[in-house]
């Protein structure tokens, strides 16, 4: 998948939007996949992109934070934690499996299917140039934007 294009893809988004991947062409595009919203680990790395978000800008790089959520719960995250960027709901997990990130995760002692914590850069052209996978967040929207700088 590394160094080859992505096909198009789209999805339901905050903003009353629909983000589709071939309308970005131009731009770097960062989607970070996360398991659930307001969720303690999920709420510091969106805090962490937000905070980075006019570097991103700068570089013409546009962030995109998926889940499985609703649209509905993802306007209440974005909201309460005022981020810049859109969250897109991929509630048939059509573009968690595109990426891959759907896995079998412990939770408690008990095996559940969840997505893993995963961020993806896309370059001008359409092509996957960096992924990261079973992230940890701190200094992790810092270490991708320390990527996009490279582009």
């Amino acid at each position: 998948m590394l160094d080859s294009k992505i096909p198009d893809f789209s999805l339901p988004a905050t903003s009353g939007q629909t983000f589709n991947l071939a309308a970005q062409a131009g731009k770097v595009v960062v989607i970070y996949f996360y398991p659930k919203d307001s969720t303690p680990g999920c709420t510091t790395e969106g805090q962490q992109f937000r905070d980075l978000h006019d570097q991103f800008a700068a570089l013409d790089a546009l962030i995109l934070g998926v889940s499985r959520d609703s649209v509905k719960s993802h306007e209440n995250f974005k909201a309460k934690q005022s981020f810049p960027f859109e969250l897109g709901s991929d509630a048939d997990e059509a573009v968690c499996t595109l990426f891959d990130v759907m896995k079998m995760k412990n939770m408690y002692g008990k095996q559940v299917r969840g997505v893993e914590r995963s961020t993806f850069v896309i370059d001008r052209s359409g092509v996957l140039r960096r992924a990261w996978r079973g992230v940890k967040v701190p200094g992790h929207a810092q270490e991708v934007l320390d990527f996009v700088k490279t582009l």
